[in-house]
């Protein structure tokens, strides 16, 4: 009995520390932030068998080493920074399209969930969802001359998770400023 217990352990103890030597972090992508001290790491951390155990934007101030962490969901997918830089409009923003939301509640968020627009500012300190997690934003774009945000993009008015006749497509504009929809068209 004493030697199948041993075994149990020993085994046991082997397969606990096993699993922890499979975490992984991936640094994704650099990115400086133009006009401030901050650089943006897209970071995973990804373990054996799985996807990602979690996956954030780490903000870090080059000058004193501060950090700022921004989480997103660990299925999220996270698409390209841009940087909004006007001084004309004193206005200096982060604007990430992600997928956040798992909206027809299958298996994580993928490929058939909408994109969304975020707001980060320079620091990572703030963050600010613009559009409607059941808006699929398909095209945007920025006005450098009135410092406004224009996206394109449909409702899945009929919950099928397909583009089709039914859906209704709009046209939203936003203040990169204020952070508040504008107009609808």
């Amino acid at each position: 009995m004493k030697k199948l217990l041993f075994i149990i352990l020993t085994s046991l103890t082997f397969t606990t520390y096993g699993q922890d030597k499979y975490n992984y972090v991936h640094f994704n992508k650099l990115t400086e932030v133009v006009g401030t001290e901050y650089v943006i790491a897209s970071i995973e951390n990804r373990v054996k068998m799985q996807d990602a155990k979690s996956r954030y934007l780490l903000f870090i101030n080059t000058n004193t080493g501060e950090k700022n962490q921004v989480e997103f969901p660990n299925d999220a997918w996270i698409g390209n920074l841009e940087q909004v830089k006007l001084d004309s409009l004193n206005l200096n923003v982060i604007i990430v399209a992600a997928r956040t939301v798992d909206l027809d509640g299958k298996n994580g968020i993928d490929w058939d969930d909408p994109t969304q627009i975020i707001i980060l500012s320079t620091d990572g300190k703030s963050k600010t969802q613009l559009t409607d997690n059941k808006f699929f934003v398909r095209n945007w774009t920025v006005n450098k001359t009135t410092g406004r945000i224009v996206v394109t993009g449909y409702y899945d008015s009929n919950n099928n998770h397909k583009y089709d006749k039914t859906d209704k497509n709009e046209i939203h504009v936003f203040d990169l400023k204020t952070l508040k929809l504008i107009n609808k068209i």
